[in-house]
């Protein structure tokens, strides 16, 4: 008995650690392909004025950076608008290395956690929900709370741990783009991802919390 209450445990702690990421991934994929947060900037952040570009071309290269990004995209980079650097284009390059593996992470972890999760809902066990939602709202509280201190901070230093060049660093005279991409913009995506693993996790400990009172009732 005390052997399979360990046997579980460990599926539980192996199961919550799956759908976090999955939860974490899954928010990241969302908020990067969600063009609506962008469109919304352009306007609240002025890119416009700042840019001295329109909406309309601001929004059709936006639109073209975002389906680089996308896991099912192979191709090359190319602006309709903005002249690219060697080292700007390397760059690219590698965010969406980065992208993709995220993306690739989303739907694997995605996928074990669909089928461990059917399995627990036929016996019956929820343990892992609670446990999700630990996980789940730790992590982003504690990355949140180091962003809120400094995010132009945080922002160096997460490009200093992914990549290993200093071509994250544009010249807006050899890659305009950045004129089109303000650290205030990255903040509020990084705000939404945190606010959707949390409302996730939340989810998670509702869900568990109804399943735990069923079984109590039976």
């Amino acid at each position: 008995m005390k052997t399979l209450f360990i046997k579980n445990r460990k599926q539980d702690i192996f199961l919550a650690f799956i759908l976090t990421l999955f939860i974490i991934t899954l928010a990241i994929t969302f908020t990067v392909f969600f063009k609506q947060l962008y469109y919304f900037d352009i306007d609240y952040l002025n890119i416009a004025e700042i840019s001295g570009l329109s909406k309309d071309i601001i929004k059709n290269n936006y639109d073209i950076l975002i389906q680089y990004q996308s896991i099912f995209y192979r191709g090359a980079l190319n602006f309709k608008d903005f002249a690219m650097s060697t080292t700007g284009r390397i760059h690219f390059e590698e965010v969406k290395r980065i992208f993709d593996m995220i993306q690739l992470i989303c739907l694997g972890s995605g996928l074990i956690s669909l089928i461990m999760i059917y399995h627990n809902i036929k016996n019956k066990e929820y343990r892992y929900l609670r446990l999700t939602s630990i996980f789940s709202i730790v992590i982003p509280s504690i990355l949140g709370f180091l962003a809120s201190l400094d995010f132009n901070q945080a922002f160096i230093i997460f490009h200093k741990l992914f990549f290993r060049n200093d071509y994250w660093i544009f010249d807006s005279r050899s890659d305009p783009i950045i004129t089109i991409l303000p650290e205030a913009f990255f903040m509020h995506c990084f705000i939404m991802i945190v606010v959707l693993i949390i409302l996730m996790s939340i989810v998670c400990y509702f869900i568990y919390r109804k399943k735990e009172q069923d079984i109590l009732k039976h």
